[in-house]
């Protein structure tokens, strides 16, 4: 039993012994008709016998003639391309061709994880690809396995290495990351970040100290200039410790795919780039999820675990199939949030008497908080209407078309009838969006 599994099992023929079979055979069928060939045929198969001999020698010399390692990060990232790489070691002493499957979890739905490569003598290779999770939940990655073929190219051998893990998807925190190196750098702008100009200063006192050339003079303090002999002005910075809480309906609204990720994703990896903005811009965030019945509450809070809270309260989030209820989501906002906050609602009104039914709840909030209301464009509808109508059924469906796009238009000018704030934007777009109305209101000092 221990012989086949080691040296049986594992072995497979190439398609390049059943092409040298068949010439075997084509020689033994021609010897027929011309028997002067003679020992031609018979020499020919015991050459292949003993090259196939050898093949097999030359692979099975070394019980672990090949290593595989697969390198996973501790988390993959929602709707991003995550880097994963393959170590791979020939050890033998001869040059290997490989075929190397990675067993990738089901819910990718790929089976072209192939991958052919040659090792020299002794050689290491690093092999780097790439997966795109739709879904956020626990992936589980299997084994894998590599077909090697010493140079004859007769037989390959089978590896399997258990490199059996699961491993998390979580929203977007690449993303995230990304906003977080460019704004240490000052370079939002490269993904969609406005530049807003700055309306007057912010009064929060923090110091006075000496006037330097491009200071405002209407900061001077004369008081403090008189005692000191030297002019003195007062340094304003930003108000900090505002509280930013971004509350994401589950609700079956927000189920709509677009380009494989639903509504309630985008405004998951919306919610957390947001979430760290605000804490980098030294404000409270916090997290509120609801559907038919409040699901998580987290506080808004600045302490240093407080991304890493609120990237567990977003990573478990699942769309709900009933009606939202707002009214309950009312009563927890005043039972929660007692000082005035930017609450960013990220939900999706498909209709004007779908904003109706909830819009009473909405005013309510709108009375206590800056309310900012964040809903979804239908992508696909507006390339219909960009679409030329060649007969009646489809200038039918684009004048639907343009009525549905219509009432996301109206959607926005009745929300601003009550001094309710609003983005109407499409699902890729939603996190510049979301960030630059965060900034705008922050630099107006609207919050």
């Amino acid at each position: 039993m221990k012989y086949w599994k080691y040296y049986i099992a594992p072995l497979f023929f190439t398609p390049r012994i059943f092409m040298a079979i068949s010439a075997v055979v084509v020689l033994f069928i021609v010897v027929h008709f011309f028997p002067w060939m003679g020992l031609i045929p018979k020499l020919c198969f015991f050459a292949l016998l003993a090259l196939t001999g050898i093949d097999y020698l030359l692979l099975f010399s070394k019980q672990k003639g090949l290593y595989v390692r697969r390198s996973t990060p501790e988390r993959l990232s929602n709707g991003d391309d995550n880097s994963l790489h393959l170590f791979v070691e020939n050890r033998y002493g001869f040059p290997l061709s490989l075929g190397i499957i990675d067993e990738i979890p089901f819910q990718f739905q790929q089976r072209d994880i192939w991958f052919n490569t040659i090792l020299k003598p002794r050689q290491e290779k690093k092999i780097v690809y790439k997966l795109r999770p739709v879904k956020r939940g626990s992936y589980n990655f299997g084994n894998v396995n590599a077909f090697a073929s010493s140079p004859l190219g007769l037989l390959m051998r089978r590896y399997r290495f258990t490199e059996e893990k699961a491993v998390p998807v979580y929203p977007s925190y690449l993303q995230m990351r990304k906003y977080q190196l460019l704004a240490i750098s000052n370079r939002l702008t490269e993904l969609g970040i406005k530049k807003i100009r700055r309306i007057g200063h912010s009064m929060e006192f923090e110091q006075i100290k000496e006037y330097v050339p491009g200071d405002d003079f209407r900061t001077i303090n004369w008081k403090a200039t008189a005692r000191k002999g030297d002019l003195m002005v007062n340094h304003y910075t930003d108000e900090k410790s505002q509280q930013i809480y971004c509350i994401i309906n589950k609700g079956r609204m927000m189920k709509m795919p677009f380009k494989q990720l639903s509504l309630l994703d985008y405004a998951i990896n919306a919610s957390l780039v947001l979430s760290n903005v605000a804490l980098l811009k030294q404000d409270k965030a916090g997290v509120i999820t609801f559907s038919e019945e409040i699901g998580n509450v987290l506080a808004a809070d600045r302490k240093a675990t407080q991304m890493n809270a609120v990237l567990e309260v977003l990573y478990n989030q699942k769309t709900r199939y009933l009606e939202s209820d707002f009214e309950k989501l009312y009563l927890q906002v005043r039972k929660t949030i007692t000082q005035r906050s930017l609450l960013v609602l990220f939900t999706n009104f498909e209709s004007m008497s779908a904003l109706q039914r909830e819009l009473p709840y909405l005013r309510k909030i709108a009375r206590y908080h800056l309310l900012l209301v964040v809903f979804f464009e239908n992508t696909e509808i507006k390339e219909l209407i960009q679409q030329d109508a060649t007969d009646v059924e489809s200038v039918y469906i684009k004048t639907i078309a343009e009525k549905f796009t219509q009432e996301k238009r109206m959607i926005v000018k009745e929300l601003q009838k009550y001094g309710i704030l609003s983005i109407l934007t499409a699902p890729e777009n939603v996190t510049a969006n979301t960030v630059n109305k965060y900034l705008e209101l922050k630099n107006r000092q609207a919050i």
